[in-house]
């Protein structure tokens, strides 16, 4: 488990709160003996002054330097002193400040705002506050917002618990913590000591989720056979990482989202990483992944990447390909953003659709088959095997229409060994490209003809789906993994 403290410049400042033995002064930080700040500790650093060579700004200093996971960071501290750098960190942000208009009306011209832990009194600006927390993990933040044809952002800075006015700020600041670290006034209930913790990221709202809520359990009970305590994590739990040894992935991956800032933060950390952030950038962008395949000459369907949807576009793609023929948007998962052109006129109508959403689009031949195969890759060795079948009188594996939940096919689980030599062969020929992490290989298979389809770096692992052969053997496979990475990386530490 990870420690904990709260810094202040001293203690009087922590008068308005319940006592803790975690608050303490920065003169009793700075006089921290070796091996009491040993292990993963987390340092909420709550001094008033920020600036360069500054008591807030040395405490962020010490902890970096004592391998101590502290908020604010030093870089954070130095880019709130210039405009020009924390506005960097703005791209995208301010579109949430589009929500203030219609709940303020048009009286005020300027808002000063405290953001506490990420959280905000206002509603309407929850989001703009969990953003600003992202780019800049600090526990108190003033932002002032002007309204200019819109409301932007005009500063940044830290704010100071003694500048907290009236009992009710007061009170926001530690619920606010209360709830980003409940151990500053909660017992910790008593549990069994693990060797390692693993946080497991999850959505439970997410529709088609990488594995449903029996394999996460079953993730969780063979973690704990291993002595890992497997604790599942939301979006929320970002600054939490650094208490971890490991982060499992198991939400649906793209660049652009938390997963992929998830994933390139619990690297950094030091932690060992499914999916790591290489992964999920080679993995998730089907025109890299067609590139990369076709580079390296792993057997794929013939396939042209297309900008445009030009009268010769469209010649050249039914030459080389011809119809029908499969498009597909670069960032699609579970068959959506793939469409079967049957014919010219349905090819121009869907590569100008599909182009509004992508300056890319693949455009790959047709090749059906009863179904297709999915090779679960683990660390460059093959783990499990499916076939999903077709949905009945479709094309893919997935039919989805409108907002309903979308159909499936059949699968059957079979053995490794039963799967055909060569249909592992170019799996892991795939696979090698892309990293040593757990992958799952869809291919298909027509006659002596094999070639993959795509490479996820995501998986699905569903219980009573993949796990059909293995059951809890390929939980624990894969927890065991987790395990010797883990070993590894303290063994290089000591």
């Amino acid at each position: 488990m990870a420690g904990f403290y709260v810094v202040v410049d001293d203690l009087e400042d922590w008068a308005p709160y319940f006592p803790s033995r975690d608050v303490i002064s920065f003169e009793q930080y700075m006089a921290l003996r070796e091996g009491e700040g040993k292990g993963r500790i987390r340092v909420i650093n709550c001094c008033r002054n920020s600036r360069a060579l500054g008591r807030g700004y040395y405490c962020s200093l010490l902890a970096e330097a004592r391998g101590h996971n502290v908020i604010p960071s030093v870089q954070v501290l130095n880019d709130l002193r210039r405009k020009s750098l924390w506005s960097l960190e703005l791209e995208g942000v301010e579109a949430a400040l589009d929500r203030l208009a219609p709940a303020d009306g048009e009286q005020s011209e300027q808002l000063d705002l405290k953001i506490f832990f990420g959280e905000i009194d206002m509603p309407q600006l929850a989001p703009l506050a969990h953003q600003l927390f992202e780019r800049f993990p600090i526990p108190l933040l003033e932002v002032r917002l002007v309204r200019d044809r819109g409301w932007h952002i005009q500063r940044i800075r830290l704010g100071a618990l003694r500048d907290l006015t009236g009992d009710q700020e007061q009170e926001r600041f530690a619920q606010a913590l209360d709830r980003f670290s409940n151990r500053i006034w909660r017992k910790p209930r008593a549990r069994k000591q693990y060797r390692y913790d693993l946080a497991m990221l999850v959505d439970p709202k997410e529709k088609l989720p990488p594995s449903d809520r029996a394999a996460i359990a079953r993730f969780v009970r063979a973690g704990k056979r291993l002595s890992i305590n497997v604790q599942l994590i939301g979006r929320q739990d970002y600054q939490r990482l650094a208490e971890y040894d490991g982060l499992f992935i198991r939400e649906t991956t793209a660049i652009d989202h938390h997963t992929y800032r998830f994933a390139r933060k619990a690297a950094a950390e030091g932690l060992v990483v499914m999916d790591d952030p290489t992964s999920i950038l080679r993995c998730t962008n089907k025109v890299y992944l067609a590139d990369l395949l076709r580079t390296h000459r792993v057997p794929t369907p013939k396939t042209m990447i297309v900008s445009d949807a030009r009268h010769d576009t469209m010649a050249a793609i039914i030459e080389n390909l011809g119809l029908p023929v499969v498009l597909k948007i670069p960032d699609g998962a579970f068959s959506r953003g793939v469409i079967k052109a049957e014919t010219e006129e349905s090819l121009a109508r869907e590569l100008k659709r599909l182009r509004h959403n992508s300056s890319l689009i693949l455009a790959q031949e047709f090749m059906y088959t009863d179904y297709d195969w999915r090779i679960g890759v683990l660390n460059n060795k093959p783990l499990y095997a499916c076939r999903y079948f077709m949905v009945r009188d479709h094309w893919q594996i997935y039919r989805h229409e409108g907002g309903s939940e979308p159909d499936s096919g059949g699968f059957d689980t079979p053995a490794i060994w039963e799967v055909p030599r060569k249909v592992l062969d170019v799996a892991l020929k795939a696979t090698r490209l892309i990293g040593d992490g757990l992958y799952g290989v869809d291919i298909k298979q027509s006659g002596e003809r094999v070639v993959v389809i795509e490479v996820n770096d995501n998986p699905s692992i569903d219980s009573g789906v993949e796990d059909l052969h293995l059951g809890g053997a390929l939980y624990h496979e894969i927890m065991a993994e987790f395990l010797r990475r883990m070993e590894l990386k303290r063994q290089m530490k000591v």
